[in-house]
């Protein structure tokens, strides 16, 4: 397998949930190696991959084929034996043994290091191997832009246009049936999908794992909205937000990581129950067609810089690094600095604050009522 230029073949590894824009990565990394004569292996099914020695030769005219596709030729999977993430900052030991078997499959493959494709779990796991001596760097990927070294993850854009496209159309159908609609969005712990979405949405309401309220606080906004004649309303809800500070869950997967799910249908229950008859509510769970289809132009972009970049850093060895955009450039950062802390929404940002000068219920009523406008109001379609 060893490359009869440098002798160097670096393995890219890619594991957790697929997004748009992995390919992406994949190919610019290849294309910009390949030229400072590496080769390169893609193992599949992330870490099971690496661990059965699973894996294709990727090359030029692979990345050719693959750059604007959407999820990922490797395939990939949350769960297995290299689940290094049980939960939001919980980050679990992997079995010694399995962390040798990966070290041998490396040295026995003649794989160089590897570049390593993922969010919080995956890089998680990929430091625990930089911490063997594994030449490994990393790129973030996450739709929910929750890693904090980062400015922003690839993934994350094209999963707010899919929530912006889907609200856009809710909007119509809300406004002609006088009713709310709840826009469930994916999001994990971080509310940056949902708060993204919202805004360029020009949601009514915005609610986040990061700001809880209270279901009388809702329905206040609700009777508020509907006193001033603004019929309908849509509301988005990060699926990990909490009602009275208990997230709405199906149970832990076989890597006891919560499954976010229900949140939106369990509000309006509990809406109703308090407010019976008031209100004709609907929801949509936008659920796995977030991650689905080909990166938007943003993401493509976005996904070249780190692919190129990693490939950048790899030939320099800062190994046990990985790739983040900071104001604008693209800069190594030690792996460790990624994967301490989530990356959460606070007040202060700009993002936040713009939501809450449009007049968008982010859930703090008093706040909100002290920015909205005043004066009654037709039913204008889709307004805020």
């Amino acid at each position: 397998m060893n490359s009869t230029k440098t002798g160097k073949t670096i393995g890219i590894v890619n594991s957790g949930g697929d997004c748009a824009g992995i390919n992406t990565v994949i190919a610019s990394a290849v294309v910009a190696g390949c030229r400072m004569g590496y080769e390169f292996v893609g193992f599949e099914l992330g870490w099971e991959g690496l661990i059965d020695r699973k894996y294709r030769p990727l090359n030029i005219e692979v990345a050719g084929q693959i750059q604007n596709l959407g999820g990922t030729v490797l395939h990939t999977t949350n769960r297995g034996r290299f689940a290094a993430k049980v939960g939001q900052n919980q980050t679990n030991q992997i079995d010694p043994s399995i962390l040798d078997a990966c070290q041998h499959s490396i040295e026995d493959l003649g794989i160089d290091g590897l570049l390593v494709i993922g969010g919080d779990g995956t890089l998680s796991g990929a430091l625990q191997l930089a911490e063997r001596g594994v030449n490994i760097v990393g790129i973030p990927k996450s739709i929910d832009n929750d890693l904090y070294a980062t400015d922003h993850t690839f993934g994350f854009a094209s999963a707010v246009q899919v929530a912006v496209d889907a609200i856009d159309r809710i909007q119509t159908t809300a406004f002609s049936h006088n009713r709310i609609f709840l826009v469930e969005c994916m999001g994990r712990n971080a509310g940056w999908l949902s708060l993204y979405a919202g805004l360029a949405a020009g949601a009514d309401a915005i609610l986040l794992p990061e700001f809880p309220t209270s279901l009388d606080d809702i329905v206040e906004f609700l009777r508020y909205r509907r006193d001033r004649h603004r019929n309908s309303t849509i509301i988005v809800v990060s699926e990990a937000f909490e009602i009275e500070g208990k997230a709405v869950t199906q149970g832990a997967s076989l890597t006891n990581e919560v499954i976010f799910a229900g949140i939106s249908n369990e509000l309006i229950r509990r809406l109703e129950d308090m407010a019976p008859h008031e209100f004709e509510m609907r929801n949509v769970v936008l659920g796995h067609t977030q991650r689905g289809g080909s990166p938007c132009a943003e993401d493509r972009i976005l996904s070249k810089r780190f692919g190129t970049h990693a490939m950048e850093a790899y030939h320099q060895g800062h190994f046990g690094y990985m790739v983040a955009l900071q104001n604008a450039h693209i800069r190594p950062v030690p792996i460790k600095d990624a994967v301490n802390q989530l990356k959460l929404v606070t007040r202060q940002n700009n993002i936040y604050e713009a939501a809450r000068r449009t007049g968008i219920f982010l859930g703090d009523l008093e706040d909100y009522l002290s920015i909205a406008v005043a004066d009654d109001m037709t039913n204008i379609p889709y307004s805020v």
